[in-house]
């Protein structure tokens, strides 16, 4: 019988380094069948994963890794492996873990959507040392260009986890969700698609804007609030959650987003970092209204009993978000990287630079 004809992905991002024997098995799963053609199974030691922090480094990076399988890939690996069923296993294991983890850290997880998204809608949306707040007043150009780094996970694919959701809604929901999308995709205009400025963004402060450039840098934390995007996006019994976490995040968007506008002015990173957060305090002002109108109105006329689904997505969200939050400052207020990797050095920022 003839080899099969391996698929490798040539525009995909390069693979990470491992962080643990879970990221190794599929690391090395992943690669070997680059080579050979055929999968073997995923080897690791028995008890690992049971033994493994679901929010730690290693489990974090194994699911981002399974994930990216569905978005761009990776350079050299097979397309088809989006698909292999033993990756597929080991991703619903983790994801098992990381759900009930999620679970166990939302607090009264049988409140309503008004109970989750009421104290989102109230300035200030993060306390007064969060971090929006600590770079608006008194970060530094090497702080902020970390921030930027780390959050590309996120925002050179802005708007793809959650566009799984549209099969998945009718009506009010789905016209709403479309709508914001469209806004989110550059409305008709690749130059302006919010992934395209993003990467403006990083060109502004000298940082590499390749898709998946600074997964080695990426903690955990940060790790784990991109991965919950693609776990609720991928499973249509997650869709109330994923449109809960859609909703906090355009609740959430227009305050933070002027106070980092702010601080990229402050700090004199460059028009087109100051235009990323500029065009998301106005566009995300009007899509705070619709999501809460037509696309989390309209999903619990359809199905009222997708309520507390929404409230855990949004919930959950806030709990990996303050994770995240505290991760930075802390190193931050101890002088140091909040990366794994520092990036390299800069000039310090110049208080008075900027507008």
């Amino acid at each position: 019988m003839a080899a099969p004809v391996v698929s490798a992905n040539r525009a995909g991002p390069r693979l990470p380094e491992a962080r643990g024997e879970l990221s190794g098995a599929v690391l090395t799963s992943l690669t070997s069948a680059a080579s050979s053609g055929t999968s073997g199974p995923l080897r690791y030691s028995p008890g690992t994963l049971a033994a493994a922090d679901p929010l730690g480094e290693d489990v974090q990076l194994a699911l981002h890794l399974l994930y990216e399988l569905h978005y761009r890939g990776f350079d050299g690996v097979d397309d088809d492996r989006e698909w292999d069923p033993e990756l597929l296993r080991l991703r619903q294991e983790m994801e098992a873990r990381f759900l009930h983890e999620l679970r166990t850290r939302v607090p009264d997880g049988d409140r309503s959507v008004d109970e989750v998204f009421g104290p989102l809608l109230i300035e200030p949306v993060a306390p007064a040392d969060g971090v929006g707040h600590f770079l608006e007043t008194e970060g530094e150009l090497w702080q902020v260009r970390e921030y930027a780094a780390l959050r590309s996970l996120y925002h050179l694919k802005e708007a793809d986890p959650h566009a799984w959701v549209i099969p998945r809604l009718t009506g009010r929901a789905k016209a709403g969700m479309v709508a914001i999308e469209y806004d989110e995709f550059g409305a008709g205009r690749a130059e302006d698609i919010h992934a395209r400025l993003f990467a403006d963004l990083m060109d502004d402060l000298g940082l590499d804007s390749t898709y998946g450039r600074y997964v080695d840098h990426a903690p955990a934390p940060l790790l784990a609030t991109v991965n919950l995007m693609s776990l609720f996006g991928l499973h249509r019994s997650l869709r109330g959650a994923l449109v809960g976490h859609f909703g906090h995040v355009e609740v959430t968007s227009s305050p933070g987003s002027r106070r980092l506008a702010r601080a990229m002015r402050r700090c004199g990173a460059g028009p087109a970092a100051a235009r990323f957060y500029d065009e998301h305090v106005e566009a995300d002002a009007v899509h705070e209204q619709v999501v809460r109108r037509e696309v989390i109105g309209g999903l619990l006329a359809d199905e009222p009993w997708l309520e507390a689904d929404i409230a855990f997505g949004c919930a959950a969200t806030t709990v990996l978000e303050d994770r995240l939050d505290a991760h930075l400052r802390a190193a931050w207020s101890a002088g140091r990287s909040a990366c794994r990797l520092p990036l390299p050095a800069v000039e310090p920022c110049d208080p008075e630079g900027g507008d």
